[in-house]
């Protein structure tokens, strides 16, 4: 079907003309095929009245004594049962002088005063119909019947042969029916396609154009919403940047100026030790609200997509660590099997560092964190897992909820690390899990890349560790 994609059409009026057409087609050949069934079923009930008719007529003009009609009351063998079965009668002065072996011995109808016509009667518990004529000197008269049931009998026959080709026309009209509302229906579920696909990061528009006219006032209400709330969002995102990004100056200034005066005041280093903490976690929020203001409105396609080395990544990743695990008393392990990933190289340090720095916080002295890439399923993956208290199944699924923190933990936190690592999967079309860590404790967090052409290392194990 094909659709003028510059004015809107009426899905109804489509449906109901589909409907109408696939009717009137079926039925006019399911007519002509009940036609001629019927035709070739009361062809042959016409025959055997033929038959039967010269039968009468023969016996008619047969002299009464060589009749021998009253004598012969069941047919001939090898003859068979005509399904008209009429019966005759020829009576004289009300007595039947000659009759067919069915017909009873008294006449069906006495005392008929009309010339001919058809009466309905009860003979014998049995219903007949019967046709009564008269010769015009009323000598004599002629009664010939049939028995109803004979009548019902040809019915049951027809049914019998139209009871198949009707059901086959009911089932081709039903499929017929069901293609042609499908193929009608279809740019309902084009339109629930489109809508079902859009995200934060793709509020456009609904297309209007070549939609039926019923669906026009729900796409035209729903484009009014998605721009409302693009604007919102737009507006928080400015917002949130801006906010960020105006913070991050005195931010700075306000960590020097206290520099400052604990040099100037070492009677009060501690107090100023436990600001400059505070102003350092005030940053490293300000950071990560600016990093998420930035990633919300990317889409997938505008990724500075690259092939990254992932082995010179790791070994800057240990020596940016290297002295935060020895003093926090933790092994932190580095194994590559991969020699490059199809990534954002800024995004995927991004990753690496919140996920790394994540497991050094919450581990305890003597716990051990490794980090892993190596192809698993056909697929990419990067490993971060460690064997420090864990996190359980419940706060799992809220790991990456925006500022969202395990109750119990005394290490301080934005809460917005692993939004941020779960926003840059959903760019990168990775698949972000959360399971037990090392040796079943702990918490072990993957990110399956989707498939690429990068490179393999030699599976080798290369753990470098600091203590």
């Amino acid at each position: 079907m094909s659709i003028d994609a510059r004015t809107p059409w009426s899905l109804r009026r489509r449906l109901l003309g589909a409907i109408l057409a696939a009717s009137a087609v079926l039925w006019l050949a399911s007519l002509g095929t009940l036609t001629a069934i019927a035709w070739q079923e009361t062809g042959e009930v016409f025959d055997d009245a033929l038959e039967e008719s010269a039968y009468m007529l023969m016996a008619a003009t047969t002299d009464l004594e060589a009749r021998g009609l009253l004598a012969r009351q069941n047919p001939l063998e090898g003859d068979e049962v005509r399904r008209v079965d009429m019966q005759y009668q020829i009576v004289v002065g009300n007595q039947v002088v000659q009759r067919t072996a069915g017909a009873p011995g008294r006449p069906f109808v006495g005392a008929f005063d009309d010339d001919h016509g058809f009466v309905d009667l009860l003979v014998d518990d049995d219903r007949w119909r019967v046709f009564v004529v008269r010769d015009e000197a009323r000598r004599f008269e002629v009664q010939v019947g049939q028995r109803a049931e004979k009548r019902f009998d040809i019915l049951e026959e027809l049914a019998d042969a139209l009871w198949l080709p009707v059901l086959g026309f009911f089932l081709l009209l039903a499929f017929v029916v069901w293609w042609l509302t499908g193929r009608v229906l279809a740019p309902l579920h084009r339109t629930a396609q489109a809508i079902a696909a859009k995200t934060p990061e793709d509020l456009a528009r609904v297309d209007a154009q070549g939609q039926p006219r019923e669906l026009l006032p729900i796409i035209t209400a729903l484009n009014g919403v998605l721009g409302r709330l693009d604007a919102a969002l737009q507006a928080e995102r400015r917002f949130t940047a801006d906010a960020a990004h105006e913070l991050r100056t005195p931010l700075a200034g306000l960590h020097m100026h206290v520099q400052l005066l604990q040099r100037q005041h070492p009677d009060l280093s501690a107090p100023f030790r436990k600001l400059r903490t505070d102003i350092g976690r005030l940053t490293a929020l300000v950071d990560s609200l600016l990093t998420l203001a930035r990633l919300d409105p990317l889409a997938r396609a505008q990724l500075a997509g690259q092939e990254v080395a992932l082995r010179p990544l790791f070994e800057t990743l240990q020596a940016e660590y290297a002295d935060e695990a020895a003093r926090r008393g933790i092994t932190l392990a580095l194994r590559c099997e991969i020699g490059t990933l199809q990534a954002d190289p800024q995004m995927l340090g991004i990753v690496l560092r919140n996920l790394v720095g994540n497991a050094l916080r919450y581990c305890p002295a003597g716990s051990r964190v490794e980090v892993e890439a190596v192809h698993h399923g056909g697929r990419d993956r990067i490993a971060v897992r460690d064997d420090g208290p864990g996190v359980d199944e419940a706060s799992r699924r809220r790991l990456t909820e925006r500022f969202f923190r395990v109750l119990g933990t005394e290490e301080g936190g934005s809460g917005l690390g692993l939004s941020i690592v779960k926003r840059i999967a959903e760019l990168h079309g990775a698949k972000l899990a959360f399971g037990p860590g090392l040796d079943g404790r702990g918490l072990g967090v993957t990110l399956d890349w989707p498939p690429s052409h990068g490179t393999v290392l030699t599976a080798r194990r290369r753990p470098e560790a600091n203590q």
